[in-house]
Order: C-alpha cells, then structure tokens, then sequence
C-alpha cells in the first residue's frame, strides 16, 4: 500500500489580504471565520476547507488555484 507523505497547501491570503489593505478581522468578517483563522492560515499552520478556500478566492475575485496550491508530497511505501 502507497501512503502519500508530506502533501500540502500553501496559500497567498497574506498576500492578497495586504495588497487589497485589509486587516485579518476585516478578511474573517468578509469571508464569515474568525480573525485567528485567517492568521494560522496565513502562518501555514490550517488548510481550509474548500468553502473557505472558494470564499476567499471569490473574494479577491480570482481563482482558488491563484491563491491556494497543493504541493504533492513523495509516495512511500508503507506496507508490501
């Protein structure tokens, strides 16, 4: 059996959040969470689902890919 290892996501919210001058509360408001959820999702510590991953895309009017992007990890074996 394959066990992906080291999948994840990384995101651009910091990035966009700043571009467009907003606050991390101004961002969670907007996009229905908390202040602390925008700030560990900026720090790379929470992926989103994908509702929030869609809502926050949609509010900077651009597409989730522009903003979240899986990074694939290495395939190990974990069992024979």
């Amino acid at each position: 059996m394959k066990k992906k290892s080291g999948d994840s996501i990384s995101n651009k919210v910091y990035e966009y959040r700043v571009l467009a001058r907003m606050s991390q509360k101004e961002l969670a408001e907007k996009v229905g969470v908390s202040k602390q959820t925008i700030f560990v999702m900026e720090k790379g510590n929470y992926v989103p689902t994908l509702l929030l991953a869609f809502r926050i895309a949609d509010f900077f009017n651009v597409d989730v890919n522009e903003i979240f992007t899986y990074e694939k990890g290495n395939d190990s074996n974990e069992y024979n």
